[in-house]
């Protein structure tokens, strides 16, 4: 083999790693940890959930899409709209959610990686991504069932 055709076989083969790679998922640094720490917004007090209560949570109520524009989450991740997120009042950060659309039952897993919504009547946020692939990125709002995945990361992940 010639020098030039190495390099070039090289050249070919770190393109289509980058390639691939940037239209992968991205995924989300591990957090160490759990962040569980009571808080408090605009004069209410949310305590979160223990780590036991939220591996057997489920509960149907109203989605709503927003955008953190890059913004960094309650754990200090940066968010992007092509990104799984979502987020929660009282879920222990991270944890991994199975979100469903009641009305065309179209579903998608999300990080919850950010606290809210903070609008009464709402259960959940969920990022451009996710209300696109539920389906309901245009309507806004939607009635959703939320069913805990897994609790935190790497060496820290529970299952339920």
């Amino acid at each position: 083999m010639t020098t030039s055709f190495r390099f070039l076989s090289l050249a070919l083969v770190l393109l289509l790693t980058l390639l691939f790679s940037a239209c992968r998922q991205q995924s989300f640094p591990v957090y160490k940890g759990y962040k569980m720490s009571p808080y408090t917004v605009r004069g209410v007090h949310y305590v979160p959930m223990s780590i036991e209560a939220a591996l057997h949570y489920r509960e149907d109520g109203t989605a709503s899409h927003y955008e953190a524009g890059g913004a960094r989450g309650a754990i200090g991740q940066r968010l992007h709209r092509s990104q799984l997120y979502a987020a929660h009042r009282t879920l222990p950060l991270p944890c991994r959610v199975r979100i469903t659309n009641l009305a065309n039952g179209k579903s998608c897993v999300a990080d919850v990686r950010d606290r809210g919504p903070y609008i009464p009547g709402r259960l959940i946020d969920v990022s451009t991504a996710v209300a696109e692939r539920l389906g309901f990125r245009r309507k806004g709002l939607e009635r959703v069932r939320v069913e805990v995945i897994s609790v935190g990361d790497g060496p820290y992940r529970r299952k339920r």
